[in-house]
């Protein structure tokens, strides 16, 4: 009988010339901080992101294209394999693996430029993340690596988040073992800061 109601209904709006309106997709291309290492998946950033942008009235679905140990490079290797999905939005947040290996900033910049282009020409919708440098690198290639963001987030003219761990990093309350990867603690505190941007984000429409 549902099943009976739900084909008439899609017939009419068909009828009329309108189809049902689709959830909107925001792509999560990220590391193991968006792949959620070490949770389980109710656990992770994306899924919770996803419950917290649905709980405000968001028709959305959060795909999560985090790979664990990814670097920039990755990113952009896989980016147009993530771009299948159709995404109307993403949030990048890559970078941290190029800092913990010491790889050449000028590296990192280029990739994140690239990704940031290609998002663009497919008229996706972009909130950058950023990332800090471990500081044992030096203060030179910390200023480099930190230089990254703002400027690319200036370039393209797209929103950024500074820092994707602000209020997480370093507190071992928040973080599993290795101090690096946020617990489940964690991971909520990080949705609830960078909420209000991916709001305005997806606002924007498709």
């Amino acid at each position: 009988m549902r099943r009976n109601l739900a084909v008439a209904v899609l017939a009419v709006c068909l009828a009329l010339g309108a189809a049902p309106a689709r959830a909107a997709k925001l792509l999560a291309l990220g590391d193991s901080l968006t792949a959620g290492f070490g949770l389980p998946p109710e656990a992770g950033f994306t899924t919770k992101l996803e419950a917290a942008l649905q709980a405000d009235g968001r028709k959305i679905e959060v795909i999560n294209a985090g790979v664990s140990g990814d670097t920039t490079a990755g990113g952009l290797a896989r980016l147009d394999w993530a771009l299948q999905d159709h995404p109307d939005f993403a949030l990048v947040e890559l970078g941290a693996n190029d800092a913990l290996r010491g790889l050449d900033p000028k590296a990192t910049r280029s990739n994140l430029d690239k990704i940031l282009a290609r998002l663009q020409a497919a008229k996706v919708k972009v909130l950058l993340c950023g990332m800090m440098a471990l500081r044992n690198w030096g203060p030179d290639y910390t200023k480099e690596f930190e230089s990254i963001y703002p400027d690319l987030a200036q370039k393209f003219g797209v929103p950024l988040y500074p820092f994707f761990l602000e209020g997480v990093a370093l507190d071992p309350k928040l973080n599993q073992p290795d101090m690096l990867h946020p617990n489940a603690e964690g991971v909520d505190i990080i949705v609830k800061r960078l909420l209000p941007m991916v709001e305005t984000l997806v606002a924007t429409g498709n």
